[in-house]
């Protein structure tokens, strides 16, 4: 065999071996895409380590938060006392540290309670459609007609305050984004060819709306929850802040803020400069994750276009 015969052989690829693409790309998952987001890895990193110190505030905690020293009373940051005391004499680090827990918990109730009753009504709205639906739809445009924090006092003052009122409260406020949310995704998926097979095979209409539409609506839902969570923290402490949410002496961010603004002008900085800062970065990080989760669910990015 010639030379040149036998180099043109040994280019050809080899028989029963598949050539391999130049470029496999690897999929994606959905965590690898989030964290390779700047923001959204930030965000994510807030919540983290507030999440952490809910779950462990009475180990870490350095002081008793309840515990009352008149003689220590507005004293500033110090060794002993890292963010400060308060009018009563307790130690702010401490009480900032408990206040996680009741913010977060608030934010999961209040969600929950939204996406609940949410998400249900606006399903139900879009795909039986009718009278029904423009009843429900016009109940949420009666609820969004008002202010959220005017309403959310509204019903805090009415039910009686406390934190319970709190959560139920914010999560009523929350109920039409969520139900307008699942109105849209049902009207766009309703006309799929496959919700008109199950029609047409006699599958009951709650099993199409919880077992073929919820599952393909819940991207934004998750993304709406996500930021749900940061308006949540934010009203429930705008209500302790005006007496209608947690009832003193109980540690919560934005009840701290309203017992410690007299001390403002006299320079007691500290007592309204920490608790603003743990909401300020838990909205934050609520807000950032959520922002991440709707770049990282847009189908575009998925297909890497």
């Amino acid at each position: 065999m010639s030379t040149a015969a036998h180099s043109a052989q040994s280019s050809q690829p080899a028989q029963g071996k598949p050539a391999r693409p130049e470029a496999a790309a690897k999929p994606k998952t959905l965590w690898s895409l989030l964290l390779r987001n700047r923001l959204a890895a930030l965000g994510l990193t807030f919540i983290f380590i507030w999440t952490v110190i809910a779950i462990i505030a009475p180990w870490i905690a350095p002081h008793d938060p309840y515990a009352t020293n008149m003689a220590n009373k507005l004293q500033a940051p110090s060794a002993s006392h890292w963010f400060g005391t308060d009018n009563f004499g307790r130690d702010i680090l401490s009480r900032v540290l408990y206040g996680a827990r009741i913010s977060i918990w608030t934010g999961l109730i209040a969600v929950a309670i939204s996406f609940v009753i949410g998400v249900p009504l606006g399903g139900i709205a879009a795909y039986y459609g009718g009278r029904t639906g423009t009843v429900i739809m016009r109940l949420m445009d009666i609820l969004l007609s008002f202010p959220s924090l005017v309403l959310s006092m509204a019903i805090a003052a009415s039910i009686g305050a406390g934190l319970t009122s709190a959560m139920i409260a914010v999560g009523i406020v929350g109920i039409p984004e969520f139900a307008r949310l699942m109105f849209g995704q049902t009207v766009s998926l309703r006309e799929k060819e496959y919700i008109e097979a199950s029609r047409a095979i006699g599958v009951k209409n709650t099993v199409i709306l919880y077992r073929h539409i919820l599952p393909n609506a819940l991207a934004p839902l998750m993304v709406q929850a996500t930021l749900g969570m940061g308006f949540a923290i934010l009203t429930a402490s705008s209500l302790s802040f005006l007496g209608l949410g947690v009832k003193p002496p109980i540690a919560e961010w934005g009840a701290m803020i309203s017992e410690g603004r007299e001390y403002i002008i006299s320079g007691q900085w500290w007592l309204v400069t920490f608790p603003g800062l743990s909401i300020a970065t838990s909205i934050l990080g609520f807000n950032l994750l959520g922002d991440g989760f709707r770049d990282v669910l847009d189908p575009r990015l998925r297909s890497g276009k």
